[in-house]
């Protein structure tokens, strides 16, 4: 049986992966760690959890959010940040202005490619320095 929870891909396999299906992982697992943290915050009202996830997932706080990550990068997460930041994804949603919605998928490329070379102690880092921030 396959651990989904602990996949590592290797630097071949990862070569395969678009920009574009990192985000889509990283969008999950960004809105895995908001809703892991909301809840260890005690708050137990459903409607409260989802207006607080919503608020800090979409572009502009995800744009905020990477911003202040940024100084704090290795070299290689960097470039795999402006790959995702560059990647041509569809329009921007309303909320969000075209560089935001760029900062935000940086910022999901980033995570997914993180989960998927199984460096969540990193993800942790980063998620916490950017929470700090």
């Amino acid at each position: 049986m396959i651990d989904y929870l602990n996949i590592t891909l290797t630097p071949e396999q990862l070569s395969v992966v678009s920009e574009l299906a990192l985000a889509h992982v990283g969008d999950a697992v960004f809105e895995l760690l908001v809703r892991t943290e909301l809840c260890a915050g005690g708050s137990a009202k459903v409607k409260e959890l989802h207006a607080q996830t919503v608020a800090r997932v979409t572009a502009p706080a995800q744009a905020a959010f990477v911003e202040a990550l940024l100084p704090r990068l290795t070299e290689e997460e960097a470039a795999v940040y402006r790959r995702g930041r560059n990647a041509h994804s569809h329009a921007a949603p309303k909320s969000a202005t075209p560089g935001q919605y760029a900062r935000a998928t940086g910022l999901e490329t980033l995570f997914g490619w993180l989960w998927l070379t199984g460096q969540k102690a990193r993800i942790s880092e980063l998620y916490a320095l950017g929470r700090e921030l």
